[in-house]
């Protein structure tokens, strides 16, 4: 194993660690410290395979071999994103799971992704277009790229700063994860104009249109969610009341 591959294979070792660390360190979410073990372990395995197959599918699907594709290095943090929460509310709805699971992982998957990032870096992998910016990189083709792999792990680190600040302030209890995804989807979408990716279909990249897709999905379960959060505590009001004028 090269230089390269070994620091890669480091940071991303380094970044499961974190992610476990921090995930062990936050508090619990209400009501998922009491969910059984075994539907808490279906969620957690939900998310790796997901996010494996995710993160795995585009390179597949654009493959001339695919069995040698699902071997190979590729990965792609966009659809493993898609590919992990679609998996995870999937098997929630198997299970009949109602609790919001996604407010623990908000947190440690930023922070883990921070680290991972500069596996990619020192690996050579998911440099940006030419640049003549002083900070250009060159990643052993003879071109200054921009460092997309930098820009990504500060991305990420402002947000685990954002997310613990939201944790402080218990702010947008419930759809953390939503708001941290969403955001990295406007991320992505950005500056996927500076990276060298080929038009997929109306002058967007794959990525873009996986962004959209994403963001979309997540804007409308949380709007979904809203409503139903407004109806429920509508219906408790109604309640109260109700109780109210029987007691008077």
């Amino acid at each position: 194993m090269n230089s390269q591959r070994l620091a890669y294979a480091g940071f991303m070792l380094l970044a499961a660690v974190a992610f476990l660390i921090v995930r062990r360190a936050m508090p619990s979410v209400p009501g998922v410290a009491a969910l059984p073990r075994m539907d808490r372990f279906s969620l957690a395995g939900a998310a790796f395979v997901g996010g494996v197959f995710g993160a795995k599918l585009p390179f597949v699907i654009g493959a001339e071999s695919e069995s040698a594709n699902w071997l190979a290095d590729g990965k792609t943090i966009t659809t493993g994103l898609i590919g992990a929460y679609l998996a995870v509310e999937i098997v929630k709805w198997l299970l009949g799971i109602r609790v919001k699971t996604g407010d623990s992982f908000a947190l440690p998957l930023a922070i883990a992704i921070a680290i991972g990032r500069w596996g990619c870096f020192f690996n050579g992998c998911c440099g940006g277009t030419p640049t003549d910016w002083p900070w250009g990189c060159d990643f052993g083709d003879g071109i200054r790229r921009h460092p997309t792999q930098v820009y990504e792990s500060l991305f990420h680190l402002i947000m685990a700063g954002i997310i613990g600040q939201l944790w402080v302030r218990n702010w947008l209890p419930n759809h953390r994860l939503q708001f941290y995804l969403i955001a990295y989807s406007c991320y992505r979408f950005i500056t996927e104009f500076i990276r060298p990716e080929p038009v997929y279909a109306w002058g967007l990249t794959f990525y873009q249109w996986a962004s959209i897709v994403l963001a979309g999905g997540l804007i409308l379960q949380w709007l979904i969610e809203w409503r139903d959060e407004k109806q429920m505590n509508s219906n408790r009001g109604d309640l109260n009341r109700g109780s109210s004028s029987s007691a008077s």
